[in-house]
């Protein structure tokens, strides 16, 4: 796993980003922050305790926020469960599990179960994914992701300015698959539940019954939903009002 300060200003608030499958910092470093820090977590090829535990003890020696956020997104979502309701997880002055450190736990455009025919991506959606992954069905599922073209042009072009090689995407993906079979039940850490209703990647039907219909909210979003918004700080504010 890897992280990357999007932002870190010395707000007295910090949101921690953990991102979907196959990303990189670019696409998101042109959303402004207004007023919270912004740290990014990707590229899920190892997920060791150890580097998210030393990331989070820099976190909150370096930097003593007043709130801290957490917005999972995507495979984000469960990889945010797995990792930090994970009891053996630790930083120093503060007990596990770790989902106590944060202020509000935000999902979206994803679940608890990842790869699931009824509360994911369909099973055999994921594995004809994994199996014939090529360049074009990277950029394929990237347009998938925006229901405007102007915005997938957008991401597009920060997109091709990072350092992901199709292999590391690649290798990314199977390791995801692998550490979800191993560890497919994991705890809804979540406060803020928010269904992506124009999915075209995690249907909004699955999301809606991963989290149950009255204890999650629909917006008319893609599966990409981040340029939504004027700010990190907006998004936050509308997702845990």
């Amino acid at each position: 796993m890897k992280t990357c300060w999007l932002h870190q200003q010395g707000n007295q608030d910090c949101l921690l980003f953990m991102a979907g499958w196959g990303m990189c910092p670019e696409p998101f470093h042109d959303i402004p922050a207004r007023s919270v820090d912004v740290l990014m977590l990707y590229d899920y090829r190892s997920m060791d305790c150890e580097d998210i535990s030393s990331a989070l003890e820099n976190l909150q020696e370096k930097a003593p926020y007043r709130k801290i956020h957490l917005l999972a997104w995507s495979m984000g979502v469960w990889a945010a469960s797995m990792l930090f309701a994970n009891k053996t997880l630790s930083v120093p002055g503060l007990t596990p599990p770790l989902t106590s450190m944060f202020a509000s736990t935000i999902a979206i455009g994803g679940t608890c179960h990842p790869i699931h025919d009824k509360l994911g991506i369909p099973e055999n959606n994921f594995a004809d994914m994994a199996e014939r992954l090529s360049p074009a069905r990277v950029k394929t599922f990237h347009r998938s992701m925006f229901a405007d073209e102007q915005q997938a042009n957008r991401f597009a072009t920060s997109f091709r300015k990072g350092e992901r090689s199709f292999e590391k995407i690649r290798l990314e993906l199977l390791a995801l698959d692998t550490a979800y079979r191993r560890q497919p039940d994991v705890a809804n850490i979540y406060t803020s539940r928010i269904v992506t209703g124009r999915d075209q990647i995690f249907p909004a039907r699955n999301q809606v019954r991963a989290w149950g219909r009255k204890k999650c909210r629909t917006l008319s979003l893609p599966h990409f939903p981040f340029y939504h918004w004027p700010s990190w700080s907006a998004m936050v504010e509308e997702l845990t009002s």
